[in-house]
């Protein structure tokens, strides 16, 4: 009697890439962007700031924060 055929597929599909690593400077970015951007609203609450205390101080405080943050989703 012959032998049957299976209907299984024997063909595995390709691994799946890796995500490549992220170089070393996009975490010392986000660490470098994210402690300035709270030493800028620390001294802007303790008036070291020149100018005097503007609100804008703490808007590029909270920018700078915020960039820190779409930097880290960029590390992989």
């Amino acid at each position: 009697m012959p032998k049957s055929r299976s209907k299984r597929v024997h063909r595995q599909p390709p691994p799946k890439p890796k995500p490549k690593q992220s170089p070393p400077w996009v975490g010392a970015l986000f660490f470098i962007l994210i402690l300035s951007g709270v030493g800028v609203i620390i001294s802007h609450y303790l008036g070291v700031l020149p100018g005097g205390t503007r609100p804008a101080q703490l808007w590029v405080g909270l920018g700078l924060i915020t960039v820190s943050f779409v930097v880290a989703t960029q590390w992989h």
